[in-house]
């Protein structure tokens, strides 16, 4: 039995979803104005994990995630290239791809744009306005009155008041309340605009996942995911949003907490947690942020996945190279297992061998890849002992459970990044030099070019079968 932790009722729940045949996720996906960072890749790898799971279980599933191509920071962004809005979205969504594909990630089933779903976002702006929970302000704006919606603050665990004394005086004099945000922005000059009951503008950031989730879903799914940093106010205000155009009720998703009904209009609220550097979040308002193209530069993909897998996804995960270096060679030595003793065929069921039973039971209990991937290193060393092909044939095919382990062994440990500077062709033809210096009993030379590899990293393996090499 699948059992989640869900953020709405913190606490862990056995997975029921509302229909078995048609399990629904929705996860936020990418604003596209930059290259995505660490921050992005865990959550596309989370979610990539979540849904490979759940088709495991036998479920299935329709994830979607989303893609914000219109908001603040990319009207910005291609003010400052002198591009258009199209033009800068499309280039990053491109980006965004070949960073997951990297990843292994297999794409969602739907990517919805928010510029193709602005009709939808007026419609259920408009229900919010008649149903008493927005309004027009006289700037053109439509803001969501927050203290009409008594649940708020449900998902984060903030009270109003508490919301209320710590909210800075607003320079915007048009807001009923400093905490009632914002659903319709009014045009500015040179931006681009819809029109709308309300005049020609734009949607907030909030109202778009609301509309295109109950476009795609209707007023209740099963998972709805995303980064911790979404939980307060983006998914608060999703919560807000959607159970208030529906009137009068929420979906059907209703949960008994310490005697008190919270309701909201997604049964299951997951969130991974942050990746660190210096116990700061990585952001990119902090600067402290890396790229996936830049982490590419220096490891190998994999060994990112690996990385972002051997911690639990809700645990905070600290960035540094130490850290991805460790991961490097953990992950390495899975590999010289699968290579050492080639994978016979192995079907993975949860009660073939007492790996997988312990493989299904830390997946089970809330998507537990740490301890799953600890069953990974049992096998390894089992099949390192006993070069056993139907228990290596059992490692892959676990390993691929959750999208790793299921490259050729041998490419993989002979494989590298730019950063570490001798190609495979130029490795091969050093080590066919030192053959022929061995053969000539010329030592020194044998010596000369086996510290030069290992200079570069690289490790010679001389075996009956003549020498094998990995990078280290």
């Amino acid at each position: 039995m699948l059992t989640v932790y869900n953020t709405l009722t913190r606490q862990k729940e056995p997975f029921h979803p509302i229909n078995p045949e048609n399990v629904r996720m929705y996860v936020c996906g990418m604003t596209v104005y930059d290259y995505c960072h660490l921050g992005h890749a865990r959550v596309m790898v989370v979610f990539d994990m979540v849904a490979r799971w759940l088709r495991q279980q036998g479920y299935p599933l329709t994830y979607v995630r989303n893609i914000t191509d219109i908001d603040d920071k990319i009207i910005a962004r291609a003010a400052e290239n002198s591009e258009s809005i199209q033009a800068l979205t499309t280039r990053f969504i491109q980006a965004m791809n070949e960073d997951s594909a990297a990843l292994g990630v297999i794409p969602p089933d739907v990517e919805p744009k928010a510029t193709e779903h602005v009709r939808q976002m007026i419609e259920m702006i408009q229900r919010l306005i008649d149903n008493g929970k927005a309004y027009p302000a006289d700037n053109g704006d439509v803001y969501y009155a927050v203290r009409e919606f008594a649940a708020y603050g449900q998902l984060s665990g903030k009270s109003l008041d508490d919301l209320r004394a710590g909210e800075r005086v607003e320079v915007d004099g048009f807001k009923r309340d400093p905490l009632d945000f914002v659903l319709w922005k009014a045009a500015k000059p040179g931006e681009p605009a819809w029109e709308s009951p309300w005049g020609h503008g734009r949607p907030g950031w909030h109202i778009e996942c609301s509309a295109m989730s109950e476009e795609l879903f209707g007023n209740t799914f099963d998972i709805h995911g995303g980064g911790a940093d979404l939980q307060f106010p983006h998914h608060e205000n999703e919560i807000a949003q959607s159970c208030g155009a529906q009137g009068g009720g929420c979906g059907h998703s209703h949960h008994e907490v310490n005697g008190k009904t919270i309701s909201s209009h997604v049964k299951y609220w997951l969130h991974n947690g942050f990746i660190r550097v210096d116990n700061e979040k990585m952001s990119k308002s902090l600067g402290n942020f890396f790229t996936i193209r830049q982490v590419l530069e220096q490891y190998d993909a994999e060994v990112i996945r690996f990385f972002i897998l051997r911690a639990h996804y809700r645990s905070p995960l600290n960035y540094s190279d130490a850290h991805l270096n460790d991961a490097k060679g953990a992950l390495t030595r899975l590999y010289t297992a699968l290579k050492n003793t080639p994978p016979a065929a192995f079907e993975v069921t949860e009660n073939a061998n007492d790996y997988t039973r312990r493989f299904y039971a830390a997946m089970n209990d809330d998507f537990g890849t740490a301890e799953a991937v600890a069953v990974l290193f049992e096998l390894a060393n089992e099949v390192n002992k006993t070069n056993n092909a139907e228990l290596s044939g059992c490692l892959k095919a676990l390993g691929g459970v959750i999208g790793l382990l299921q490259r050729d062994p041998v490419t993989f440990l002979q494989g590298g990044s730019a950063s570490d500077g001798l190609s495979a062709e130029e490795i091969e033809k050093l080590i066919e030099q030192r053959k022929q210096a061995r053969a000539e009993k010329n030592w020194a030379e044998s010596d000369r070019i086996r510290d030069l590899l290992n200079a570069e990293n690289i490790i010679l393996e001389d075996g009956a079968g003549g020498t094998t090499w990995r990078r280290g």
